[in-house]
Formats: C-alpha cells, structure tokens, sequence
C-alpha cells in the first residue's frame, strides 16, 4: 500500500496517439464510484470528452487561465510559464469531474454543507487516481479553469459545478518525485509538520499514536 500511495503522481506528460480498453475505464470509473462520501449522497459525475473539438475548446479554457495565473504570479510569472502544466491534448481520455446540483443532503453536512460534497468528490477522485496507477495509466489533475465557462460548454444545469479536469492514459514513465519538486517550484514537506496533538502547533508527542503511524 505505501508503494502505491509513494508512487501517485500529478502527470502532465502522456503518450501521444493512446487509447485506453474500454473495461479497464469501466474499472477506473467503478473505482472512482465506490469512495466514501458524507451522508452516502455520492455527489460526483464524470464526463467523458470525446469530442475533439469540444477537448480543444476546453484546452483553450486552460491556456486563458494559465496566462492570468502567470499575470498574478509577479516574478516567478517566467518561471511558471516554463512549466508544463496539463496534458490535455495528449492524454488518451479526458474527465471532467463535476458536482451535480445539490440534492438536499443534511445528514453530516448541516454545518458545512458546500465542505462536505467537495471533500466527497475529491475522495472519488483518489479512488480514481490510485486505480489508475495500479492500472499502470497516469492522471493528472488540472484546475487551471473558470468554472462557469466550462460548466456552459459541457451544458451542465444550474446547480451544477465542474471542479477538475483530468488528463488519463499511458506514460513513457512516472516522474520519480512530484513534478513541481523536480523542478524545484516546491519540495514536501515532513509529515510531522502536519500533525499535532491536542490543540493546533503542539507537536505530537513520541508516544503518539500518530506518531507511531
């Protein structure tokens, strides 16, 4: 299992001219279809962009975003510019994932309910992720994108929401380290940062459970 979840990565580099087989999407997608979702409402759908024209135009929907991403970067705009940072005309098949309109659910999500349907839909996501990497395909998320244009070219109703779109297929290989560390945009950091024990910034104990973990 930690080799699985060690060797996840964010892919931006595809194989050009790939198909996927259709049963083996069919498993990404069930996968993807059996995570954990608050209230069990399972608010996540997945199109799937088969037409070459509309993939351009979403590809043109990503390119804006990335030159106004670079405009509000300052001086690191050249060096974000440099970057790859989707592989949406390579990729063998591409996703976009979506929150349908809102169906009412309460239970779980009264206190947080806009919280709790994207946490849901992010957990599809890894199912979907890891499944792939198992499949040995690489994914790659990009969320370089207007939600409401995007929402309008795939004529998705009121309510609801695309929240990424993820480029699918076969790789020439996984980067050995998350791409942005290789190119030394940002490194991760030590898991114990991220943990603390009994009120935020107290560092977990070396007795922890946590810190066993």
């Amino acid at each position: 299992m930690q080799r699985l979840l060690a060797g996840r990565r964010d892919m931006r580099h595809f194989r050009r001219g790939e198909r996927i087989a259709p049963e083996t999407l069919q498993r990404l997608l069930q996968a993807a279809h059996h995570a954990p979702s608050v209230g069990m409402m399972q608010p996540w759908r997945y199109l799937r962009i088969s037409d070459p024209a509309r993939r351009e135009a979403i590809a043109a929907l990503v390119a804006r975003e990335r030159d106004a991403t670079a405009s509000a970067m300052g001086e690191r705009a050249a060096e974000f510019l440099r970057l790859k940072v989707e592989g949406i005309r390579e990729c063998a098949e591409l996703l976009v994932a979506a929150l349908p309109p809102d169906d009412g659910t309460v239970f779980g999500r009264r206190t947080m309910p806009r919280e709790m349907v994207v946490c849901s839909l992010a957990c599809s996501i890894q199912n979907l992720w890891l499944a792939a990497r198992v499949e040995n395909l690489g994914l790659g998320w990009v969320s370089m994108f207007e939600p409401q244009p995007l929402a309008e070219l795939l004529a998705m109703p009121a309510g609801a929401m695309p929240l990424a779109i993820l480029c699918l297929g076969p790789v020439e290989a996984f980067y050995p380290a998350p791409m942005l560390e290789i190119e030394g945009w940002r490194s991760r950091r030590p898991w114990q940062d991220a943990v603390y024990e009994n009120a935020w910034g107290e560092p977990a104990s070396p007795n922890s459970a946590a810190s066993k973990a």
